[in-house]
């Protein structure tokens, strides 16, 4: 039988998943009233929530002053994406050898939809690219099997999935996105792990350059107006 989830619980599913989505942007202020409205609860589990997903990295708890959604330096991104670059395309390498037909066509409509949904244009709709995106990159992980390497790269990427909402990204850039998850699935089905490792580090590398691109002008943003 489903356990049934409690209230704090699902709050906590909730705002994670906000966040994660990018419906609630970094630096945004996450005041309790505001939360419990938004979410038809008590103030009680969204304070629990908020306790949690500081502990988490996500959100950023300041005496006096409440919680918001946790920002990052420059510096501090180009850590994660190093980290990034390193376990990553390992996982990818071992998701190859795993991966069977029907996780091929998986991670093929997964592309398959990005594509549609991010591809500029009248019917281009980012938000909804997020969870595209994460479920590509999950089933990857998940299909390599390495747990060690798996918590690894679960502790290190916070922050790029909390600013993986594409609206940061020029055309170009975007593009490219889209164009490696497709290549990525073609070195998938073709067996090839040297391929699929290359990608996604070529892949990582360009959500590099436009986070901490982006960070970098955020900062000088602030310096102008502080």
């Amino acid at each position: 039988m489903t356990r049934v989830l409690t209230s704090a619980e699902r709050t906590l599913a909730a705002l994670r998943e906000l966040i994660l989505d990018g419906d609630l942007r970094p630096g945004t202020r996450l005041g309790e009233v505001e939360l419990a409205d938004r979410l038809g609860v008590s103030r009680t589990p969204v304070r629990e929530a908020l306790s949690r997903l500081a502990a988490e990295g996500l959100v950023q708890v300041v005496p006096n002053r409440g919680a918001r959604v946790a920002t990052w330096t420059v510096a501090e991104l180009e850590g994660v994406f190093e980290l990034r670059a390193s376990l990553e395309p390992q996982l990818t390498g071992f998701a190859v050898a795993r991966a069977r037909q029907h996780d091929v066509d998986a991670l093929d409509e997964l592309a398959a939809r990005m594509l549609e949904v991010g591809t500029p244009g009248p019917r281009q709709d980012l938000d909804a690219l997020v969870p595209l995106n994460r479920a590509f990159h999950d089933r990857l992980v998940a299909l390599a099997d390495h747990p060690a390497l798996a918590a690894a790269l679960a502790a290190a990427i916070h922050p790029p999935i909390v600013l993986r909402n594409f609206h940061t990204y020029d055309e170009a850039s975007l593009r490219r996105s889209l164009a490696h998850h497709a290549e990525i699935v073609a070195a998938v089905r073709a067996g090839d792990a040297e391929w699929a490792k290359a990608v996604m580090t070529a892949h990582i590398c360009n959500a590099r350059a436009v986070m901490v691109r982006a960070a970098r002008d955020q900062h000088l943003r602030d310096q102008e107006t502080s």
